[in-house]
C-alpha cells in the first residue's frame, strides 16, 4: 500500500466545479481508498491504496459523480518530501503564503520554460527543477503576472499551484 497526495486542479474556484470535500472523501473511500482526508477546499487528499493508477480512477470517479472533468495531479508521500527538499528558497525563513510550488503533471524538457525572462515580472522569481516551479512572490500572489505566462508556455503543461504551507501540510498528513 502507497500513500498519495491528489492535488485536484481548478475546483472551487469563483464557484466554478463545485467538489464538496465531504463527498469527495466518500467517492475516494467508494474506490476502496483508505485513510481518506482532505485538506482545505481547493483540493487536497490523502489517502492510501495499492491501485495502479490513482489519478485516472479518481478523475473518472470525480467525473462520474459531480459530471465535470477535473485534472488529478498525484504524488506519493515521498514524491511530495523530494519536492520540499528540492526548494531553492530559503522556506523556513519566507512567508508561506508567499512561497508556491506549481506541481506539473509531467516533468517537461529541460530549458521549457525558457522563454519566460524572470526580470519582467521582478521582484517574483521562479525557478523550474523537475516536476515542479517554485515561485516567490515577495508582495504576494494576487496581482502578479507569473503563473499567468508560466502557464501560458508551449506546449502546453497541466499544473496546479499549493502555497507553501499548504505543501508542508499534505505532507504532515501523508507520513
Amino acid at each position: 500500500m502507497t500513500t498519495y497526495a491528489a492535488l485536484l486542479r481548478g475546483i472551487n474556484v469563483g464557484g466554478h466545479k463545485k467538489v464538496p470535500m465531504a463527498e469527495l472523501r466518500d467517492v475516494m473511500a467508494g474506490l476502496g481508498w483508505t485513510g481518506v482526508r482532505t485538506y482545505l477546499q481547493s483540493g487536497n487528499a490523502v489517502f492510501t491504496t495499492d491501485d495502479p493508477d490513482p489519478g485516472g480512477r479518481l478523475e473518472s470517479a470525480v467525473a462520474g459523480h459531480f459530471g465535470f472533468e477535473v485534472r488529478c495531479l498525484i504524488r506519493t508521500a515521498e514524491e511530495l518530501r523530494a519536492v520540499a527538499d528540492a526548494c531553492p528558497y530559503p522556506a523556513a525563513e519566507l512567508d508561506p503564503a508567499k512561497l508556491q510550488v506549481l506541481f506539473l503533471e509531467d516533468p517537461p524538457e529541460k530549458g521549457h520554460f525558457d522563454s519566460v525572462d524572470a526580470a519582467d515580472f521582478a521582484p517574483d522569481t521562479f525557478e523550474h527543477i523537475g516536476s515542479a516551479v517554485y515561485c516567490y512572490f515577495p508582495d504576494g500572489m494576487g496581482r502578479s503576472k507569473l503563473p499567468a505566462a508560466l502557464e501560458a508556455v508551449r506546449p502546453k503543461v497541466t499544473m496546479t499551484g499549493r502555497n507553501w504551507r499548504t505543501v508542508q501540510r499534505l505532507i504532515e498528513l501523508a507520513s
